[in-house]
């Protein structure tokens, strides 16, 4: 049997500085400590996890005093969600931090030369900024160490040989999956990432379930009717509702959506995704709409886009105009470039940025998205882009730049985990004399920039704050290539 590892906790150390990606940093006996939960000038107590000659990584367990950094958090579910993790920072503090690691990935991974980097742009709104959110339907909840004490409390008080009431509530919950506990959710009962109706309906048809006795996915046995709950609204004042099942049940499908149209007359369109499948994704299957058009409507500037439940957009409408606008500013457009959107998605920003090209290419893995910048273009009356599905490194041959006019301009707008080295050799071989890289990784995107150098200069940087109380981060770079 595997030895029970030791607990090693480390007693009032003080946080000393912000490391990366929402850890803060300190150092004991010359060792680096990358902590959880505790922001810099924190006196804590630390858990260690892993533990190397050089640093460790620990979490925050008890706190003998609070920086003068920190403030109170809103949310009363703070430090269970895994979501708005620095609500204890002020905002401005946070977007100081978010504009360091920026600059510090740059450096330390990048190695090139580098512009000074433009102030961050951050948000207006810090809460009730997200048009999309996801919610799980649980037959467990997540019970609090103060809950499962008291539950234990009321079982010891139980007359020897007594059973609890049969009458008791159902313990399911309709919330956020607790971080690393796959088959436990949080029961939310007021979220400040979406404005309102958002946590009425969802309390309104989490409490109709139960008094209809209604059964809530349990993730583990794969059974259960109710799956997820999907949220769109925008900023034209739609709202997009869309309720996954296990199994397709007409009688209580009725019940339910009548119920919630007739409270709910927000609801501009409503449907349902029948999903029998052992994970959660609904991109291989096909929603259905029982109430409205089946998409909603979002303008950004004077762009209007349609957003099926499917589609990718923005996920903060408000800043994702302002990552466009820097986006637009740096490609540097007269009206006379080809310009080359890749990793295009639904074409928003190929869209925002038509008014200055002359044509506009979009490219994208997604077959579905490219069907939406489609759409998306011919609702906005443009006849000057194109738009085609596939991947980059295989469509971006010779042939297509001879059919299409090799670019002036590209803008890149890769996933998380970057540009593929393959692309990145592609960009290289391609020559465009603009690159524009919007980022939603840092790091990565210093790696990639790293690979560029040996064609291309960086020329300006800007970082752009999308998700307030993250630690996430975009970045926009524009790059020149070499004279």
């Amino acid at each position: 049997m595997r030895k029970k590892q030791k607990i090693r906790i480390l007693e009032q150390v003080t946080v000393e500085d912000y490391a990366a990606e929402g850890k803060s940093i300190a150092r004991v006996d010359g060792k680096v400590i990358f902590i959880e939960g505790a922001v810099p000038g924190d006196v804590v107590n630390i858990q260690l996890g892993k533990s190397k000659k050089d640093w460790a990584e620990g979490k925050a367990v008890h706190f003998h005093s609070y920086s003068p950094q920190r403030t109170s958090p809103f949310c009363e579910h703070f430090g269970l969600c895994g979501g708005c993790k620095w609500q204890m920072l002020p905002y401005e503090q946070q977007i100081a931090y978010k504009q360091r690691e920026v600059e510090q990935n740059l450096k330390r991974i990048g190695r090139i030369e580098l512009p000074e980097m433009l102030p961050i742009v951050g948000a207006k709104q810090t809460k009730y900024y997200r048009n999309k959110l996801e919610y799980t339907f649980s037959s467990k909840r997540y019970l609090t160490r103060e809950e499962l004490l008291e539950r234990d409390k009321q079982r010891e008080a139980q007359p020897e040989g007594g059973e609890a009431e049969s009458t008791a509530a159902p313990d399911v919950a309709l919330g956020y999956h607790v971080p690393k506990i796959f088959d436990k959710v949080i029961d939310i009962h007021t979220c400040y990432l979406q404005q309102e109706p958002n946590n009425a309906i969802r309390n309104f048809v989490r409490e109709f379930a139960k008094k209809n006795g209604f059964s809530f996915y349990d993730i583990k046995a794969h059974e259960g009717w109710l799956r997820t709950m999907i949220f769109r609204m925008t900023t034209t004042g739609e709202v997009m509702v869309n309720i996954t099942f296990g199994y397709d049940d007409v009688p209580n499908r009725e019940l339910l959506f009548k119920a919630l149209l007739d409270e709910f007359p927000e609801i501009t369109t409503l449907l349902y995704t029948i999903n029998p499948k052992w994970n959660d994704t609904i991109y291989d299957l096909q929603p259905q709409t029982y109430f409205g058009s089946g998409y909603v409507t979002e303008k950004l500037e004077e762009f209007v886009f349609k957003i099926g439940p499917k589609s990718f957009f923005q996920t903060n409408t408000k800043q994702g105009e302002e990552l466009y606008k820097v986006t637009r500013a740096f490609a540097k457009l007269t009206g006379n470039e080809v310009l080359y959107d890749l990793y295009c998605g639904t074409g928003s920003i190929g869209i925002f940025c038509s008014r200055g090209a002359k044509k506009i290419i979009g490219v994208e893995a997604v077959a579905e998205a490219i069907e939406d910048a489609k759409q998306n273009a011919a609702a906005n009356g443009l006849t000057n882009t194109s738009f085609y599905a596939g991947d980059v490194i295989d469509i971006c041959n010779d042939a297509f730049f001879a059919a299409h006019g090799r670019p002036d301009v590209i803008i890149t707008d890769p996933p998380r985990a970057g540009m593929h080295e393959k692309l990145v050799k592609k960009l290289l071989e391609i020559e465009a004399p603009r690159i524009v890289y919007v980022s939603c990784n840092p790091s990565t995107q210093a790696r990639d920039l790293q690979l560029l150098n040996e064609k291309y200069v960086v020329e300006q940087l800007q970082p752009v704050d999308m998700f307030p109380h993250t630690h996430h981060i975009e970045n926009v770079a524009a790059l020149v290539l070499r004279s």
